[in-house]
């Protein structure tokens, strides 16, 4: 007894010791991930595991799969300065490794991610519906991309012989931000071949493809820089028991959030499960996996290598996987669990046809050419011009931070998109008999002259925001053009302080969303006297999106994902 008392006490002083010693490895996961493979490398560096008698620490960092591959293809340090470069990187699919490549060999240096990898998880792409809907949809039998997408049009759910349901428009991510949103579009693509490999450049330039994926763009509701934020905002909507009506009958997303939304995971207060369940729904033709590959990168030294290869063995093991399983993943062999299978509702889902990844330069040229064929928009920007807009932020007024951070991000338009642009505060003297006033006509998109009338914008007076709103909404009422994405965008410092508008219960009954006639509201809050509250609740009386730019380091941020979703 004595004699195990002293091994006891030795282990116990000498282990922490060794664990200085061990092997550092640091991983950069995807973020519908992230929070998972932290939990697992924690289990991971407590688990006492040897290779070649070496032990490793594994730290895990989030990172959108697209903001990494940017990373990677510069200088780590100067594009995510407070993350360490990792030696594991662990994207949504392989679509990103070969932008990766493509991008090194552009850049004349040895690629990064040359071939192909072992996946942790996998989660095909699905079209995900609320009950009633993606019920009437499998009674109908096989159905492809553009029959579900593309094909009602205008008809709506009249084609389904559910003309009181109304127009049919569905939500997507966009493709430059999202890898649901690229493998959307690469789908699209596919189904319109009618082959599940080798899309080619030629493909792209077939008229009947363009016209083909056009049709299915048309019927987007709007584009969104987050899905996931996507679906909270239809789970809180579904438990709110006075949820504003929405124009979306279908979202395009991974089955793992279908999942997580059906089992409360995305819903206000967690595990509250919504009223209505989505239904996952698998086009006839195919659809695309997500295969969440498990990437060495040469910068990891043989030492990092061997320990990069035992946490993947890891990873990999039931206990591990069933993790990824609890989380609506299927397992790194792309096998489905019963519980997957049940709480998705989807038919058909164990025998799956799942498109080859295209060439990379394929991924490119679609990606280049989706914003001639996206659905374009209607825009009214709104720019707060009141008094309070003088105030400093470092050397720079909150007018000059605003206005250059929103020439930015509108530099992402396109030029078919047409925009109004107007002014606000409350009356004055250069605007005496109304608090807003039309600077530019809803007219097609001019960068420069926009750009130039901004910056000349006269600041001075009280913020009008309830009359303003109202107005606008008005207005692009009166503008609305069916084929494009209709929506008003509100650039603000303050809250209302307009008395002769002071009503916030009824601007909301009169922004609520017409799922006939849709005018999306967007409202960018930038400074911390932001209503940001108030601004969310009009922005969602609307389905449109608040965006949180309060603090100064994140207003670019802001306006690239506001811009994002036309």
């Amino acid at each position: 007894m004595a004699g195990f008392a002293i091994i006891a006490a030795a282990y116990l002083i000498v282990r922490p010791a060794a664990d200085i010693d061990c092997t550092p490895l640091e991983v950069s996961s995807s973020i519908e991930k992230d929070v998972l493979l932290g939990e697992l490398a924690e289990r991971y560096n407590k688990s006492d595991r040897r290779f070649g008698g070496r032990c490793a620490v594994v730290t895990v960092h989030g990172l959108s799969s697209g903001a990494a591959t940017d990373a990677l293809a510069g200088e780590w340090a100067v594009k995510q300065p407070g993350r360490p470069r990792p030696q594991v990187w662990l994207p949504t699919s392989t679509l990103w490794t070969g932008q990766l490549k493509l991008r090194d060999e552009a850049a004349g240096r040895p690629a990064q991610t040359p071939g192909r990898y072992p996946s942790i998880a996998n989660s095909p792409l699905v079209i995900a519906m609320p009950q009633p809907k993606g019920e009437l949809l499998q009674q109908q039998g096989p159905l492809g991309w553009g029959e579900m997408l593309g094909s009602s049009g205008r008809s709506g759910w009249a084609t389904f012989g559910r003309p009181e349901w109304g127009r049919f428009t569905f939500g997507k991510v966009n493709p430059n931000l999202s890898t649901s949103g690229l493998a959307a579009t690469i789908a699209s693509y596919y189904a319109a071949i009618n082959r599940a490999s080798d899309l080619t450049e030629s493909d792209l330039a077939n008229p009947a493809v363009t016209q083909f994926v056009r049709r299915i763009e048309a019927n987007v509701s709007h584009y969104s820089d987050d899905i996931v934020d996507l679906l909270k905002d239809r789970a809180e909507a579904d438990l709110s028991g006075t949820a504003a009506p929405t124009d979306m009958s279908a979202v395009v997303t991974q089955e793992e959030l279908v999942y997580q939304y059906n089992q409360g995971e995305l819903s206000p207060t967690r595990g509250e499960k919504p009223r209505v369940p989505l239904v996952a729904l698998y086009p006839k033709e195919g659809t695309f996996n997500l295969d969440h590959p498990y990437v060495v990168l040469p910068s990891a030294s043989p030492e990092q290598r061997d320990a990069a290869a035992d946490f993947l063995a890891f990873l990999q093991e039931p206990p591990q996987q069933e993790s990824f399983s609890r989380l609506g993943f299927r397992d790194h062999k792309q096998n489905a669990s019963r519980p997957l299978i049940a709480s998705v509702g989807g038919r058909g889902a164990q025998d799956l046809t799942y498109f080859d990844p295209p060439d990379p330069t394929v991924v490119k040229a679609i990606l280049t050419g989706w914003g001639t064929l996206r659905k374009k928009a209607n825009i009214l920007v709104a720019v707060d011009t009141s008094g309070s807009m003088n105030a400093k932020i470092g050397d720079r007024t909150r007018f000059q931070v605003a206005t250059r951070a929103a020439a930015k991000g509108f530099g992402l338009l396109n030029s078919e998109d047409q925009v109004a642009l107007w002014s606000f505060s409350s009356e004055t003297k250069q605007r005496p008999k109304s608090p807003y006033s039309e600077e530019v006509r809803l007219s097609a998109f001019d960068q420069k002259a926009l750009t130039n009338k901004i910056n000349n914008l006269h600041v001075e007076g009280g913020t009008a925001l309830y009359a303003t709103v109202r107005a606008a909404h008005r207005h692009m009422l009166d503008h609305y053009d069916q084929s494009r994405i209709n929506a008003v965008v509100v650039l603000t410092d303050g809250k209302n302080e307009y008395n002769k508008d002071s009503n916030l219960a009824r601007l909301l009954q009169d922004v609520a969303l017409d799922p006939e006639r849709p005018i999306k509201i967007f409202c960018v809050a930038f400074d911390e006297q932001s209503d940001f509250g108030t601004l969310d609740r009009i922005a969602k009386a609307a389905a449109g999106k608040a965006f949180d730019a309060r603090d100064p380091a994140k207003i670019d941020d802001a306006f690239v994902k506001l811009v994002s979703s036309f």
